[in-house]
């Protein structure tokens, strides 16, 4: 009800700005020759994401009723239906599970008050340089009663979440150095000391706004109108532009797609995605047929893990974060560096011997009731999310490459699961995709559209996103 009260406020508004400002193109409201000197803003980029182009995005008053069910959710949570809830749409059963976990932990009753929450949230998203993130959480931080102080910098917050600074700059960058030190170092600060359910709410806020930093910028989510890049005050150089197009949503006038790959590449690309699906079909064959030793499986294991240190997550230089971001946290010069380079080893972390299922969960439901069953359906849908499609193909089982990607990303951190032959990963995942696996993963500010364009290029954009 309140998301369709919020939209007939919102189209009687823009009649009225359309009555009010006139149209030199259309010849509605106002003479042509009255002018106003009032400064229009108008929308910067195409829709929600820079990757994905807006006329395959789902729109507002076209989705069914479990889209609108969720859209209605996530306005009612949120005051607002932001760009991330417009591109995750395309996987309605996984948005459900976020907007709840979201929902539960930045508003439900939990250990830690709601300034707190959505400072940590600024700070986990300032670590990836996700102005996008920050932005919304400094809105919402002032909104529950924020301290106005505490945004000049994260020295003018308390010294209880300036301790917490550490912590968010390993898991953020190097997580397989936190040692239980770290931990300590927290809990037992004097006076400035966090509690084991304060500090379970806290990671766990900071876990989920570095992934969902890395689902910012791994879909190209475009700046919301309010905030800044969002928006701009020029005109528009496209002569036929009308007036009403900024109050309607049809700004994007110039939203001429054209491929630079032209129609040799669809014909590769076409063949790439032939033999994606025959590499499946064979390595299935394999496994029937015959099953690596453990020690064959172990050294598949350490040889994919060199590798990935091989792939370059991006040419460019180190991206030097802005200082509305870099505020937010302190050491801005560390960043991810690959574990294993110039002679240092760190053992592996086998998942065998520790895993969410049998420690995490009850950990974090113990010390925080209901998240862990929270998180735990949310990881349960990532990791089964299909639709059993490749491309142009139907009924295609895609367990074999989902498993690839999910274990090549752990494989990147050093864990390794004992039962894959992690041989299957060279087999499935080709240059490209890696990198843009990387990118997204471990240094999500310098992905690129040139990255994204560069993998699965027959593939659904639905398909594509599964991986940020």
């Amino acid at each position: 009800m309140r998301l369709a009260a919020a939209a007939n406020e919102a189209y009687a508004a823009s009649l009225a700005v359309s009555e009010l400002l006139g149209c030199h193109q259309c010849g509605g409201g106002r003479g042509q020759d009255q002018e106003l000197g009032i400064r229009i803003p108008r929308p910067l980029g195409h829709g929600p994401s820079r990757f994905i182009p807006e006329k395959e995005m789902l729109q507002v008053g076209t989705e069914d009723a479990q889209m609108h069910a969720l859209f209605a959710d996530s306005f009612t949570a949120l005051g607002r239906l932001d760009n991330i809830t417009l591109v995750m749409v395309f996987h309605p059963q996984y948005l459900e599970s976020f907007l709840k976990t979201q929902h539960y932990l930045l508003q439900m009753d939990g250990p830690l008050p709601l300034h707190y929450r959505h400072y940590i949230g600024i700070m986990a998203a300032a670590r990836h340089q996700c102005s996008y993130l920050v932005n919304l959480h400094v809105s919402d931080f002032l909104h529950v009663g924020g301290d106005p102080k505490w945004l000049n910098g994260l020295e003018n917050a308390p010294q209880k979440l300036q301790n917490l600074g550490e912590l968010n700059k390993v898991l953020a960058h190097r997580p397989w150095l936190i040692t239980k030190e770290h931990i300590e170092g927290l809990l037992k600060a004097e006076e400035h000391s966090w509690s084991l359910a304060e500090l379970v709410h806290a990671v766990v806020l900071l876990t989920h706004y570095h992934s969902l930093a890395s689902f910012t910028f791994g879909c190209g989510i475009s700046p919301e109108i309010h905030c800044d890049g969002g928006h701009t005050f020029r005109p528009p150089s496209v002569s036929n532009y009308c007036i009403c197009d900024i109050t309607n949503g049809n700004h994007n006038v110039d939203e001429m797609q054209v491929s630079s790959a032209g129609d040799a590449s669809v014909s590769d690309s076409f063949f790439e995605v032939e033999a994606l699906m025959e590499k499946m079909k064979q390595l299935q064959e394999c496994r029937e047929e015959e099953e690596a030793s453990q020690e064959e499986m172990a050294s598949r294991f350490e040889m994919e893990k060199r590798e990935s240190m091989i792939v370059c997550s991006s040419d460019d230089d180190e991206v030097t974060p802005a200082r509305d971001v870099s505020r937010h946290f302190e050491d801005t010069s560390y960043g991810y560096k690959d574990f294993s380079r110039h002679g240092m080893h760190v053992p592996t972390f086998r998942v065998q011997d520790y895993c969410w299922e049998d420690h995490g969960y009850s950990l974090v439901n113990r010390l925080y009731p209901d998240v862990g069953q929270l998180i735990d359906e949310k990881f349960h849908i990532a990791y089964n999310l299909t639709y059993n499609t490749m491309a142009m193909h139907k009924d295609v089982d895609t367990s074999m490459l989902r498993r690839a990607i999910w274990n090549y990303i752990h494989c990147m951190f050093g864990i390794r699961y004992d039962d894959y032959d992690y041989g299957e990963i060279n087999q499935l995942l080709d240059r490209n995709f890696k990198v843009y696996i990387k990118t997204v993963v471990c240094t999500p500010e310098k992905v690129t559209r040139r990255m994204y364009d560069g993998f699965w290029r027959q593939f659904k954009h639905s398909e594509k996103e599964t991986l940020a």
